[in-house]
C-alpha cells in the first residue's frame, strides 16, 4: 500500500468518528507550504536579483528599470519560476518585482492561503510605483483577482493557470485525501474561519473585473482544470483568453506564446499570440 492509499484509508475511517480532528489535521496540511529549492535554470536570474523588503517583512526580488510589473507565484512557488518572462520584461524596459508570498521564501509566516497572498499584493503595491501590470500564477493568479476586489490597481492584469473558485480547490483536495462527507464539511468550515472570508465569495463569477486582462491556461494542466480559465474569461469582459494545447501547470510560464501575449497586453508588439489563440473578447 502506498502512502496516499494509507492516508485515504485512515481519513476514511477516522473521518467518520472524529471529523473535526481529521479536518483540523488536513487544514494544517492544506495551509502549510513546503520550501522547495530553485531549479538550476532559475539560478542565473536569482544571482542578478536585488532583494528588497517591504512592509511587515514581505520579501521580494527586483530586476530592471522602468514601469513596474508585479508578479506573484503560486503555492510552494518562487519568484524565479517566472525567469523567462522576467528576462523578457527587463529587456523590454520594465522593472519586474516578484514577491515571495507569505510563508514562502524569506517572507514571514508558516501558513499561507489565497487571502494572505491577496493582502500581500496590496501591501506591496502600497510601497511600489504605480503598477503597469500584475501577473499571477496558479494561487497567485487567484490572489491577484481577489486583490483587485479589495483595491489593487494596475493598468493590466495577467492570470496564468489560476482557479476560478476556491470551493472547487477545497473539494478537490478533500476528495484526493479521502475525507468522508462529515470531515469534508468540517474541513471547509475550518478553512473558512481561518481565511476570514466566506468561501462562496471567493468566486470570480461575482467579481468586478474592469481592467484589460489576459487569461492563460494549458489544456493539459493536471492541477487546475482548463475549464477554470473559461469561467474567468466569461466573468471578465475586457479579457483575452490564450489556451495552449500543452504546457502543464508550470511549463506554461516559459511558453513563447505566453510571453508574447504579455508583451502584447503591455502594448509592446502587435499581439501575435492573442491572434493565434483564436479566442478573444475586448
Amino acid at each position: 500500500m502506498n502512502t496516499l492509499s494509507w492516508i485515504r484509508g485512515v481519513n476514511g475511517t477516522l473521518g467518520h468518528l472524529l471529523p473535526e480532528r481529521v479536518a483540523r489535521k488536513m487544514r494544517r496540511a492544506f495551509m502549510t507550504p513546503r520550501t522547495l529549492p530553485p531549479r538550476d535554470w532559475e539560478l542565473p536570474l536569482l544571482a542578478r536579483a536585488e532583494r528588497i523588503t517591504l512592509r511587515f517583512g514581505l520579501s521580494a526580488l527586483r530586476w530592471g528599470q522602468g514601469p513596474t510589473v508585479l508578479l506573484m507565484h503560486g503555492w510552494e512557488g518562487r519568484p524565479t519560476q517566472f525567469a523567462k518572462l522576467i528576462e523578457t520584461l527587463v529587456d523590454a524596459g520594465y522593472t519586474a518585482v516578484s514577491l515571495e508570498g507569505p510563508a514562502h521564501g524569506r517572507s514571514p509566516g508558516n501558513q499561507a492561503n489565497v487571502v494572505l497572498f491577496a493582502r500581500a499584493l496590496l501591501e506591496a503595491a502600497a510601497e511600489l510605483p504605480p503598477l503597469k501590470a500584475v501577473i499571477g500564477h496558479s494561487m497567485g493568479g487567484a490572489s491577484v483577482l481577489l486583490a483587485l476586489q479589495w483595491g489593487l490597481r494596475a493598468d493590466a492584469v495577467v492570470s496564468i493557470a489560476a482557479p476560478a473558485r476556491l470551493i472547487g480547490v477545497l473539494r478537490g483536495f478533500a476528495h484526493h485525501l479521502g475525507l468522508p462527507a462529515r470531515a469534508r464539511a468540517a474541513f471547509i468550515r475550518q478553512i473558512e474561519r481561518e481565511v476570514g472570508v466566506p468561501i462562496m465569495r471567493l468566486d470570480v463569477t461575482g467579481y468586478q473585473l474592469e481592467m484589460p486582462g489576459l487569461i492563460v491556461h494549458a489544456e493539459d494542466d493536471r492541477l487546475v482544470p482548463a475549464g477554470e480559465a473559461r469561467i474567468i474569461h466569461d466573468a471578465w469582459f475586457d479579457s483575452r483568453l490564450l489556451m495552449l494545447q500543452e504546457g502543464g501547470h508550470q511549463r506554461v510560464l516559459a511558453d513563447p506564446l505566453v510571453i508574447d501575449g504579455v508583451l502584447a497586453l503591455l502594448g509592446r508588439n502587435a499581439q501575435p499570440a492573442l491572434q493565434l489563440a483564436g479566442n478573444s473578447r475586448c
